[in-house]
């Protein structure tokens, strides 16, 4: 039988030390619990226990209320705890108790006592059936508290076989339910038995108040162990007839932390054996008419999810990207629709949005839960009515088309189970004509638009004919279009040296003076053409007091193709003379060089001012 920790022992002898100098001062006499059965569910990380009271009251006197007593390091773990009782000989129809938290007197600071508060004082010889529902958490200790990929995940209970109770004890039962698999071992009592997965203790018989014995059991648990470090659960309401879910989780294992290195290989091939500790999908229960889920993460949606729906649930099988081990955690979103009238009622003068409360996800702990109930706009006199203690406050969050925001319901509580996933409701009044907003506002909008559209298209934006800026305007476009005009002249006296140049050309391959003198006068008759076009042209240019900067490199340009122009023309007599004297051609060479280097010079000129002018 493997070794039971040695810190739970410590605990447990302390606890033990400490129950007994309270029997004396504590105990009370006026009830007494003639029949106890304990049944402990550890089949989940969530520990639930349900005692199964029969009370007598054996004083004088009426009780209004039966005390409940645990231990303060189980106390500290006790997410939720309900009791529920019914007065007779027989165990008939059950009523639930209200339950708080008393300090009777002379109670000692090692135990927390609550309190059953009966709907009618118990009479003296009278019997009470009480069922107590505890359930708590973090009360499954790994050990060892690291484990290999390939290792199965080992817990720790630790309990009491007797009923801690202030009330003497006639006879009790204890029976824990074990999840299956291996006990590594357990604490043995004369009077326990270990069967299949289940273990028995007692009966125990005529036990004094704050009777205590410890029970420690070591056993295998492979169950996921979910835990939500923080869950924002926001409710959005729409009256245009939807209820909008947006759930955001980071989830992580809570059980024994991995060791060592993660082989995928190893989990791909046998991952019942090589991550038998490890968990792959969670299930969500929904509501049976919920449309348009979907579930993703920070990277984006993930497909590998199942989804089943009937008439009676839809059921979600969440599956992360990565299976998680002890110590891993995960974060993504849930969110899905749900039909409004399902979930919003009219009653009183007033709305009221009827939910539950926690995650729709099967057995898990959620460390902080905040749910978000976000109302439409125009919503007031707000009012919250939760089936246990929550801190409240109220935001405002701005969406499309709001003005003044929506008001939004804030509801906190810690350590949340699925115990806790019960009904809440939200009231609030909303005028029905405050739908129409936000259809108003679309209409005014697309409105107005189309009237701007209208004013625009009928509108003359032109500057006024008789502005000075105007006229400025209609000078510098006159400048421009002269401007373009004299280059494409320019440009003509270009092609026509191109062409007494391609005459020269001919004339030293063929020696046919008649055609180059052909072309010359040619060439005379077309620069008389475009001289007689360009007088006009200059004469508007130099009048137009928007050229005062173009006209200079105009007068330059008209110097620089004129001197081009003689230039080339005594070339050509000089070569033609040339020809009909015939002289060699070195010596034709020698003769026009240095009107050559100049023709060349002066055309650069010419088309770098062309340039310029372009660019002005």
């Amino acid at each position: 039988m493997a070794t039971t920790p040695a810190p739970l022992r410590r605990i447990a002898a302390l606890l033990l030390v400490v129950l007994a100098g309270v029997l004396a001062s504590t105990a009370r006499a006026d009830l007494v619990i003639s029949k106890a059965d304990r049944r402990v569910d550890l089949t989940s990380h969530i520990v639930r226990v349900l005692a199964s009271l029969k009370v007598e009251n054996v004083g004088p006197d009426p009780v209004s209320q039966v005390l409940l007593a645990f231990p303060n390091i189980q106390a500290k773990n006790l997410a939720a705890i309900r009791a529920f009782g019914s007065e007779g000989k027989v165990k008939g129809q059950s009523t639930v108790l209200p339950i708080e938290v008393v300090q009777p007197s002379g109670a000692p600071p090692e135990l927390t006592f609550f309190s059953a508060l009966l709907p009618k004082p118990l009479e003296k010889g009278k019997t009470l059936y009480l069922d107590v529902l505890t359930v708590f958490t973090h009360s499954l200790q790994p050990f060892p508290e690291e484990i290999t990929q390939a290792e199965a995940q080992l817990v720790v209970y630790q309990d009491s076989a007797h009923y801690l109770s202030p009330y003497p004890v006639k006879a009790q039962t204890l029976a824990i339910r074990l999840p299956g698999g291996r006990v590594e071992s357990y604490t043995r009592h004369p009077n326990a038995k270990l069967v299949d997965s289940e273990l028995k203790y007692g009966p125990f018989h005529d036990l004094p108040p704050f009777s205590y014995l410890p029970v420690i059991v070591h056993f295998e648990n492979n169950n996921p162990f979910a835990v939500a470090k923080e869950v924002i659960r926001e409710i959005e309401i729409s009256h245009w007839g939807n209820v909008q879910i947006t759930e955001h989780y980071n989830i992580a294992h809570g059980g024994a932390r991995l060791k060592g290195e993660f082989s995928r290989i190893d989990y791909q091939s046998r991952p019942y054996v090589r991550g038998v500790s490890s968990f792959r999908h969670l299930i969500a229960k929904l509501p049976p008419r919920a449309h348009s889920i979907y579930y993703r993460d920070e990277i984006g949606n993930i497909s590998t999810s199942h989804l089943w729906s009937d008439s009676m649930k839809t059921q979600l099988e969440i599956e992360p990207r990565f299976p998680l081990f002890g110590g891993w955690q995960t974060t993504f979103t849930v969110g899905y629709g749900l039909p409004l009238k399902d979930f919003v009622f009219y009653s009183d003068g007033k709305r009221f949005l009827n939910i539950t409360f926690g995650s729709p996800l099967e057995e898990i702990l959620i460390e902080k839960l905040i749910v978000k109930v976000v109302l439409p706009e125009g919503s007031k006199d707000i009012e919250v009515s939760a089936p246990f203690p929550t801190q409240q406050r109220q935001e405002v969050k701005y969406s499309h088309l709001d003005i003044v925001g929506r008001p939004v319901v804030v509801l906190e509580k810690p350590d949340v189970i699925p115990e806790h996933n019960l009904y809440f409701q939200v009231y609030y009044k909303f005028n029905n004509i405050s739908l129409l907003r936000e259809p108003l506002m679309l209409i005014t909008g697309f409105f107005l638009l189309f009237v701007a559209c209208i004013v625009y298209m009928r509108t003359d934006m032109s500057i006024s004919k008789s502005s000075p800026s105007y006229l400025a305007k209609l000078q510098w476009d006159e400048v421009q279009a002269t401007v373009q005009k004299i280059q494409g002249i320019f440009e003509q006296c270009l092609a026509v040296h191109d062409k007494l140049e391609a005459s020269l050309r001919d004339l030293s391959r063929t020696g046919d003076i008649q055609s180059c003198k052909a072309a010359r006068k040619a060439a005379d008759a077309q620069f008389k053409e475009l001289s007689k076009d360009l007088k006009p042209l200059l004469t508007i240019l130099q009048s137009s007091p928007q050229s005062y900067q173009i006209w200079p490199k105009v007068e330059d340009l008209i110097a620089k193709e004129r001197e081009m122009q003689e230039k080339l023309m005594t070339r050509h007599s000089t070569v033609v003379d040339s020809f009909e004297k015939k002289l060699r051609g070195q010596d034709v060479e020698n003769r026009i060089a240095l009107q050559q280097q100049k023709i060349a010079a002066l055309r650069q000129e010419v088309e770098s001012l062309l340039e310029y002018i372009s660019e002005i």
